[in-house]
């Protein structure tokens, strides 16, 4: 585990809040809308956004108070420009009112600098590779949301430089955040890795392989408690070699590919057998596990499968005795909980959230989603912060998730959320709400067009319906999103369509909703303005000054 050096931070600020002079806020609450995924293109075919029937949306979008924030690259803290947003920075930049280092950016730092080798955690994993097997799990792509083979490829060399004469790579096949099917190029560029490393220690013995395999919506990358038994098929899959078995991954692609049309992410799991049928990578006592993935929410259950000693969410042992690894991940991905235990590189730190500050002058606050988003509403809005900040302050409501495929049931649990988001609006008892409409990303990642129309449509029969409410209690609603991905559904060359399941560099909506508006505030946004400028906004419409470091306001009085 890394260790910042003494001194890298000043002292944090004392909590507290000014009011604002030029506007005390609203008689009714502030409600933030988080429409997940759903960002701003030009109109076309390809546009779920704009194809589908939102007049509500429509409206939003022409008011006087409306304008666009940057949901990828810096603005969120990623690398370039090139990198897509995702929920998890999104809504880390939502909470936080700045811009912190995100995992792409700090992995990049780690392994550029060396500092990732010079870890105790590293050197471990090193010592029982090179007494036993060293296991590379992560998610196989460039798509750098969750991972980057970059990344996996950097640390298989230098494993191989610190001595380690065995490794076995565990694939997650992506085609989410990467075209559907484009698991052939990335596992080719792969094998070119791993013969290179095995040619050039040859004298050694290095004996470097894909081992396991499958789908990211499959096996291995559930969470939030959604589906166990998918985290379960992976656990069997990567240890005791459970799966479909094939003489390559290639070959176990190609065939899946051939017998029907499902994408990347939906094949099942495979293991890579030798000529005698025998998995060739099953995990034992002794041996070292590096989970490569840099985000944390689709990486925290199958860590616990590996290293809490007190596991129960289901039977490791079912298959074979679970075998005693040494498992670390490339971070941390929750710092509360602690899991991993062992981990790369430090995540970022983010404190003074814009819920800290309201829970230091005494606001009431609800926070609301369905299981797939509820995380991103409270852990990630908090600063990568497990619980309540002040449980008599604030309420946590989480609409349980349907497991199934999403654009089976477009509308997800949006309709479900609205209801309860009124009753906690019309109780009276809370200042400040935020919510997360799910739909726009999760059926917008299945890459079908037409339920994530119909997913938009859900979005804006139910804008309606808080807007009436908002107006009713004399409150603001304020819209906005985390990152594109509805807004481009398909690319086009040649006349063929190619469904895009990713997320898009696009721009998303920000929009202040306010019955009562009579010209006491204007949009004036700041040049390079993205989601960590929404904070601000929030804290100015409840009637505060910011905090002087916090990205500046979207609106001006």
């Amino acid at each position: 585990m890394t260790v910042p050096p003494a001194g890298a931070s000043a002292p944090a600020p004392a909590l507290g809040l000014e009011p604002n002079p030029a506007f005390g806020g609203r008689p009714g609450p502030l409600l933030l809308v988080i429409a997940d995924g759903v960002g701003i293109a030009p109109p076309g075919p390809s546009n779920a956004v704009t194809e589908a029937s939102t007049p509500t949306l429509d409206a939003l979008l022409a008011s006087p108070l409306s304008t666009s924030l940057l949901a990828h690259g810096p603005a969120v803290g990623l690398p370039s420009d090139d990198d897509m947003g995702n929920s998890e920075v999104g809504h880390n930049a939502l909470g936080a009112g700045r811009v912190f280092a995100q995992g792409a950016k700090l992995v990049n730092r780690a392994l550029a600098s060396g500092a990732l080798y010079a870890t105790e955690v590293w050197r471990t994993a090193i010592e029982h590779g090179r007494e036993h097997t060293l296991h590379f799990l992560g998610l196989h792509s460039d798509g750098n949301v969750h991972s980057h083979n970059d990344h996996l490829y950097q640390m298989l060399e230098r494993a191989a430089e610190d001595g380690v004469t065995r490794a076995r790579v565990h694939v997650l096949l992506d085609g989410r955040d990467v075209p559907a099917r484009s698991a052939l190029d990335y596992l080719a560029q792969t094998e070119q890795v791993l013969q290179k490393i095995n040619e050039h220690g040859a004298a050694r013995s290095v004996d470097f392989r894909i081992a396991s395999g499958g789908g990211r919506m499959t096996i291995t990358m559930d969470r939030y408690g959604a589906d166990w038994p998918m985290v379960q098929r992976g656990y069997e899959c990567h240890t005791h070699g459970v799966g479909r078995p094939f003489t390559s991954a290639a070959e176990a692609v190609e065939t899946m590919y051939a017998e029907s049309d499902l994408g990347d992410q939906y094949l099942a799991s495979f293991v890579i057998v030798d000529d005698a049928g025998v998995p060739v990578g099953t995990m034992h006592d002794g041996d070292a596990v590096v989970l490569y993935n840099f985000r944390g929410d689709r990486a925290i259950e199958i860590s616990q499968a590996y290293e809490d000693p007190d596991f129960s969410r289901f039977d490791r042992d079912a298959v074979a005795p679970h075998p005693q690894v040494f498992f670390c991940g490339m971070l941390q991905y929750d710092g509360d909980a602690l899991v991993p235990k062992h981990y790369l590189v430090n995540p970022p730190v983010i404190e003074r959230t814009i819920s800290e500050y309201l829970c230091a002058e005494g606001v009431r606050s609800f926070a609301i989603s369905e299981t797939q988003k509820y995380g991103h509403v409270t852990y990630f809005w908090n600063g990568n912060r497990s619980g309540y900040i002040d449980p008599s302050l604030e309420t946590y409501v989480e609409i349980p998730s349907d497991n199934v495929p999403f654009d089976t049931t477009p509308a997800m649990k949006v309709r479900e959320i609205t209801d309860r988001t009124i009753e906690l609006l019309r109780s009276g008892e809370f200042r400040f709400g935020r919510l997360n409409f799910p739909s726009g990303d999760m059926v917008g990642h299945t890459g079908h067009l037409h339920a994530t129309i119909e997913a938009m449509e859900v979005i804006d029969e139910c804008m309606a319906r808080l807007i009436a409410v908002v107006d009713e209690l004399g409150g603001i609603l304020v819209y906005t999103a985390d990152h594109g991905n509805a807004d481009i559904m398909f690319t086009e060359t040649d006349g063929v369509r190619v469904p895009k399941t990713s997320h898009t560099l696009n721009p998303v909506p920000f929009v202040v909703h306010d019955a009562a508006w009579h010209g006491e505030y204007r949009i004036a946004r700041p040049d390079g303005a993205g989601l960590a400028n929404v904070a601000a906004t929030l804290l100015e419409l409840l009637g505060f000054r910011p905090p002087a470091d916090y990205e500046p306001a979207v609106i001006a009085f």
